[in-house]
């Protein structure tokens, strides 16, 4: 049965990320291999996989979609400003940067929504903030962050989500 996956905040080939985040790789090598094993350790060819933005640093975009499994949704981060056609054209289907699921009663972000931004009964799945905590002003049972950092660099089920909060 196909599943559907969430991450963000991959940073492939973006060396700083590793001290910036605290990351426990020695080097991008490390860091870029261990994502790539770990999302297709779970991540099935038919799976969907929705990338919650900053997906890499650099042009050689391709070679890492076409190391992944699953088909991949962008929602664009602010590292990610290549053209909606290029992302298109190499594999990542680019989606709105808020992304309704509403069979799961969620909005995908790439940065958090205002709490104002979130339907009632929904809760708004995000990166960008990596292994920081959200600002007080943020109701927290509204809020999922999927960065790397968080989800043990791998993406997680959809359907954990909402239990991992």
């Amino acid at each position: 049965m196909r599943k559907i996956y969430l991450i963000a905040d991959t940073h492939f080939n973006h060396s700083n990320i590793i001290k910036y985040c605290n990351r426990p790789f020695k080097d991008i090598e490390e860091m870029n291999n261990t994502i790539i094993n770990n999302w297709n350790s779970i991540v099935d060819k038919d799976d969907i996989v929705y990338h919650l933005g900053d997906f890499l640093l650099g042009d050689n975009i391709s070679d890492f979609v076409s190391k992944l499994n699953g088909k991949i949704y962008l929602v664009r981060g602010n590292h990610d400003g290549k053209s909606i056609n290029f992302y298109n054209n190499i594999g990542l289907e680019v989606v709105p940067t808020q992304t309704r699921l509403d069979e799961y009663k969620i909005i995908l972000s790439h940065r958090p929504l205002e709490n104002n931004q979130i339907l009632n009964g929904y809760i708004n799945i995000h990166g960008h903030i990596h292994n920081a905590k959200l600002d007080s002003s943020f109701d927290s049972s509204k809020h999922r962050c999927v960065s790397v950092e968080v989800i043990n660099y791998m993406p997680i089920e959809i359907e954990n989500v909402r239990k991992e909060g």
